[in-house]
């Protein structure tokens, strides 16, 4: 057997074209996100100046809560995998229905704590008035959409997992002529509605959810691929406390994972602001090429849940492992070859961005280290997804607390109070933390795979057909 074939299969073409078919869609589909984030900028932007801040605030006080009840509640895809592959498709429409009943609460609880905290928080960062006021009510249009937007995620990844990448990418691609649309509308008062400026955004983005959720509901209920799965009926409502628990128990270090690593950018975007406005405007276009780039292995790491969650799930480890190999070989090879393409075009790709000599040669700078973030960053996401799919979801926790909180953010601040390497000491320091967590995520994929061997040594002594 040829090393192709050991480590990939003997049907390695289908293999990798059966992982192409499911992370393409994916990539599309986070790449459209991202496209409704960037216009919601711009179009603010397009308002004003004090518009662009109050959306910026607002939309800064929302990512790490959004990101984090996300992350809980995307433990559908690992959980539903796993019943789909063991051949329990009946159970799959149990789960659906828990994690909707949970996003129900977590909407709850986001309503009830911006209520009750959300007007104090935000006056106490002593912003302009005005600010304050759009960055207050931006949130509350956002919230229009909180319900479904929870929702949305727990359809999105039950519709993902049983092979519908490419719906979901077309739910998408249909929201965002309709986002751009109606926040042409809200943001500049037309149709005869008054002007309301980034708060307009909010309302658009709020309405926007409604839009992906209702076609999200149309796939489930209609398409022949789900509707004999109920997640709607009237029949089995009551919760049931040991699947919670199972999805609380996957979900909570997924999303606190996930918290880890979008908390640590709004600290380093805090600290790098004392070094002035070229060094905040260079490193938010530097953050903002990284984000784009990252969709890459976070489509990886989302299909490699999918993928292997099912394959474990039905038992089939040779399969799961050559899954694996699919996967990290497609992510490292684009670690070896698209830093180094961005690293000899970072001053075209910082002129994108900005046009200043001084804050260009900055921000050129910043994409350098962006680009070992991005190697790091390809080798540790497909990891993540692999271990989310075996269901063990402890790992990618304990490797972002540790590489970003016990050593990204001290060595930062070592690196600029008494190294004097300035605004760079934060993206050096990211560098050093994304590779920790690759290294940590690596030597637990090896403990895992080592541990399935010898649980299921006889399954990896037949060659795979």
């Amino acid at each position: 057997m040829s090393l192709k074939q050991k480590l990939f299969g003997t049907d390695a073409g289908d293999r990798f074209r059966h992982f192409f078919s499911i992370m393409i869609p994916i990539l599309v589909t986070q790449t459209t996100i991202m496209g409704m984030n960037f216009f919601d900028t711009v179009m603010s932007g397009r308002a004003g100046a004090v518009q662009l801040a109050g959306t910026s605030i607002g939309g800064n006080i929302w990512m790490p809560v959004f990101t984090a009840i996300n992350g809980i509640l995307i433990a559908a895809t690992p959980l539903v995998a796993h019943l789909l592959g063991a051949g329990k498709r009946k159970d799959i429409g149990r789960v659906v229905r828990h994690g909707m009943f949970l996003a129900f609460a977590f909407s709850c609880l986001c309503f009830a704590a911006g209520g009750l905290f959300l007007r104090p928080f935000v006056q106490g960062l002593q912003l302009e008035t005005e600010v304050s006021h759009i960055a207050v009510f931006y949130l509350v249009g956002i919230g229009i959409g909180i319900v479904p937007f929870f929702m949305g995620t727990v359809l999105r990844s039950f519709i993902d997992t049983l092979g519908g990448t490419r719906l979901t990418m077309q739910v998408y691609l249909a929201a965002l002529p309709v986002n751009v649309a109606l926040n042409y509308i809200l943001i500049f008062g037309k149709l005869g509605l008054p002007a309301l400026g980034g708060i307009g955004a909010g309302i658009g983005t709020g309405l926007t959810c409604w839009f992906i959720f209702l076609l999200f509901v149309v796939i489930v209920t209609k398409h022949a691929q789900y509707r004999d799965i109920e997640i709607f009926g009237k029949n089995n409502l009551s919760p049931d406390r040991n699947l919670i628990g199972e999805y609380l128990r996957v979900g909570i270090p997924i999303g606190l994972s996930i918290f880890m690593e979008t908390s640590i950018f709004g600290v380093v975007a805090f600290l790098i602001a004392p070094f002035g406005t070229a060094a905040i405007a260079a490193s938010q276009a530097a953050m903002n090429f990284s984000s784009l780039a990252y969709m890459i292995p976070l489509s990886v790491s989302m299909s490699m849940t999918i993928l292997i969650g099912i394959e474990a799930g039905a038992r089939r480890w040779v399969s799961a492992e050559q899954y694996e190999n699919t996967g990290l070989a497609f992510n490292w090879t684009c670690a070896l070859i698209l830093p180094s393409v961005f690293y000899l075009l970072r001053y075209s790709i910082a002129s994108m961005y900005v046009t200043e000599p001084e804050v260009l040669h900055i921000c050129a700078r910043f994409i350098a280290y962006g680009c070992l973030f991005i190697m790091g960053d390809a080798v540790a996401a497909p990891i993540q997804g692999i271990l989310r799919g075996y269901k063990d979801v402890r790992a990618p926790f304990y490797s972002s607390l540790i590489a970003y909180w016990g050593i990204c953010a001290p060595v930062g601040l070592l690196f600029d109070y008494k190294l004097q390497h300035g605004a760079y000491s934060y993206w050096q320091s990211l560098d050093i933390g994304i590779f920790v967590s690759a290294l940590i995520l690596f030597l637990r994929l090896l403990y895992v795979r080592r541990k399935i061997r010898r649980e299921h040594g006889s399954d990896f002594s037949v060659p795979d057909e």
